[in-house]
């Protein structure tokens, strides 16, 4: 592949994009320092890691999109996986941590299915 220079705008715009989601990134990992319990720590890095991955993925999509002449599907695949693995990881990340809690006795929230079950009589 033959790498062309990109016009002034699209250079900066391609640049934004990755600035942004470097940007993100930062908030994200000073959010992760500033607060206190694990429950408080998990939303950041999935809303982090998705908000910083798609403004990659922007950036990505247009330079390789104007590199190659087409459009650059591979981008768009990689950051729906990426949109669809971080929340369900963080999904099964704070079940296990609220089943261990509970476990250990810590003052967490109820399972919602011991009093659905217990108000049933199943």
């Amino acid at each position: 592949m033959n790498a062309q220079a990109l016009p002034l705008w699209l250079d900066i715009m391609v640049s934004v994009f990755v600035l942004a989601g470097a940007v993100i990134a930062l908030l994200g990992s000073w959010g992760l320092l500033r607060l206190k319990t694990y429950f408080e720590r998990v939303h950041a890095p999935a809303i982090i890691a998705t908000m910083g991955c798609w403004c990659v993925m922007h950036a990505s999509l247009v330079y390789f999109s104007v590199q190659e002449g087409v459009l650059a599907l591979h981008v768009l695949l990689i950051a729906l996986f990426i949109a669809i693995t971080v929340p369900v990881t963080g999904i099964f990340l704070m079940r296990a941590a609220l089943f261990r809690a509970r476990r250990m006795g810590k003052n967490v929230p109820a399972s919602i299915s011991r009093s659905i079950t217990g108000r049933t009589g199943m």
